[in-house]
C-alpha cells in the first residue's frame, strides 16, 4: 500500500476520475453512503479554493487508486474533516473490500489527530474512535414520487393532507405556485442567503453567511457543473414572488440538503414543507435515490423522513502532545452541546434563550 498526499491543484485528472467512479459505483457494492456529494472531489476542491490546508491522500495498491482521504490540516498537524462544521458527510472514499489502519494513514498524512462530526457509516477504522452517533434522516424516492407520497399519506395522513391543502391555499391567495428545481439566476441565490442569515440571527444561531469563505464557497458550488456533481438551487414561487428556496449538492444518486429557507411573511402556508415535497418529486424524476436531510433534530425532518442513516463524531489520534491538547480543548464543548441536544427539556430552554438573544440583536 502506497500513500501520496497532494494539494488540491496537484490531483491528476486520472485520480479525480477514479474517485468519481468509486462514488458512482458505491451503491452497487453496498456502500451508498460513499455517493454523498460532500464526499465528492468537487466539494473538496471547492473548499480548497477558499480554505488553507486542504490535502488529499491517495492510497494506491499495485499502482491503482484504492482510496481517497480528503482532509484539512494545520501547520501543527491538527487534521479536520473537509469543511468541518458545514459538511454533512465525511470519511474515506474507497473501493469495495478496502481496509486500512487509521493511525498509519494519519502518520502518512503528517497528522497527529483527525476530527470529524459527520462520519458516514462503513468507516470501521475511524468509527472505532467515535465518541457519539446521531441520526441523519433521509427521504427515499427511488421507487418514484407517487410511492413516496402514498407512503407519507399512510404514515402521516393529517400532515400530508394539511400540507397539500396549504399549497392550494397559497395558490389562491398569492398567485400560481411554481417550482423551479434548478434555478440558475444568481439573484435567487442571494435572496436565499439573505433569508438564511436572517433566520440564523432571528433564532440566535451563528450566521454562517457572515463568514465570507462560506458565502464564496456556496457561490462557487452554485456555478459548479460536472458529471455527475452539481450545485442545485431550488426555488418555490407564488406568481413571480420567490417564497422559499434551498441550495444543496447532488451526485448521480443523492441530493444532499444543505441550506433551506423561506420568506417569513408566508410562514402560515408552510412553504418549506411544500418546497421539500416539490424537491422530492423533481429529484425522483431525475433519478435520485434519496434526499439526505442531514443530522439534526427538526420537526419537519421527522415528518418527511422515510428512514435514518447514522453519522458519527469523534477523533482519531496518534500518541502525540498536539493530539492530546486538541482533544482536551474540544471534548468538553462537544459533550455539553450533545447533552443539551439529547435532553428535550434542556434543548427547549436553550432554544428559547437563543431566540430571545436573536430578538435583542435584531432590535425587536
Amino acid at each position: 500500500m502506497d500513500i501520496s498526499v497532494y494539494r488540491p491543484g496537484e490531483l491528476s485528472q486520472a485520480d479525480r476520475a477514479a474517485w468519481t467512479a468509486m462514488q458512482s459505483k458505491a451503491h452497487l457494492h453496498g456502500s451508498p453512503e460513499l455517493a454523498n456529494p460532500f464526499l465528492s472531489p468537487e466539494f473538496t476542491l471547492a473548499v480548497g479554493r477558499h480554505r488553507r490546508g486542504v490535502r488529499i491522500a491517495v492510497v494506491r495498491e499495485n499502482g491503482e487508486p484504492a482510496a481517497f482521504f480528503p482532509h484539512q490540516r494545520s501547520a501543527a498537524g491538527v487534521g479536520r474533516a473537509i469543511g468541518l462544521g458545514i459538511s454533512d458527510a465525511q470519511g474515506l472514499v474507497h473501493r469495495p473490500g478496502f481496509s486500512w489502519d487509521a493511525r498509519a494513514l494519519l502518520r502518512a498524512c503528517g497528522l497527529s489527530v483527525w476530527e470529524f462530526d459527520h462520519l458516514v457509516e462503513g468507516q470501521g477504522p475511524f468509527q472505532a474512535e467515535a465518541t457519539g452517533s446521531f441520526a441523519s434522516p433521509v427521504m427515499d424516492v427511488d421507487q418514484g414520487y407517487d410511492t413516496y407520497l402514498s407512503d407519507l399519506r399512510a404514515r402521516s395522513p393529517k400532515f400530508t393532507k394539511t400540507t397539500l391543502a396549504k399549497e392550494r391555499k397559497l395558490g389562491r391567495d398569492a398567485g400560481e405556485v411554481r417550482y423551479v428545481h434548478d434555478e440558475r439566476d444568481p439573484a435567487a441565490l442571494r435572496t436565499l442567503m439573505a433569508w438564511k442569515s436572517a433566520q440564523y440571527r432571528r433564532t440566535g444561531r451563528s450566521d454562517r453567511f457572515a463568514h465570507e469563505w462560506i458565502t464564496q464557497l456556496v457561490r462557487h458550488l452554485f456555478h459548479t457543473r460536472s458529471e455527475p456533481f452539481a450545485g442545485i438551487l431550488s426555488v418555490l414561487y407564488a406568481g413571480e414572488t420567490p417564497i422559499a428556496a434551498h441550495f444543496g449538492l447532488r451526485t448521480e444518486r443523492v441530493l444532499a440538503c444543505w441550506f433551506p429557507a423561506y420568506d417569513p411573511a408566508f410562514s402560515k402556508y408552510s412553504p418549506g414543507l411544500i418546497l421539500h415535497l416539490r424537491m422530492a418529486e423533481a429529484a425522483a424524476a431525475d433519478g435520485i435515490a434519496y434526499l439526505d436531510l442531514g443530522r439534526g433534530q427538526k420537526e419537519y425532518k421527522d415528518s418527511l423522513k422515510t428512514r435514518e442513516l447514522t453519522v458519527s463524531e469523534g477523533w482519531v489520534t496518534r500518541r502525540h502532545p498536539v493530539a492530546l491538547g486538541h482533544r482536551a480543548r474540544r471534548a468538553p464543548v462537544r459533550a455539553l452541546r450533545n447533552t443539551v441536544v439529547a435532553r428535550p427539556e434542556l434543548f427547549e430552554r436553550a432554544d428559547k434563550a437563543l431566540k430571545r438573544i436573536g430578538k435583542i440583536r435584531s432590535g425587536r
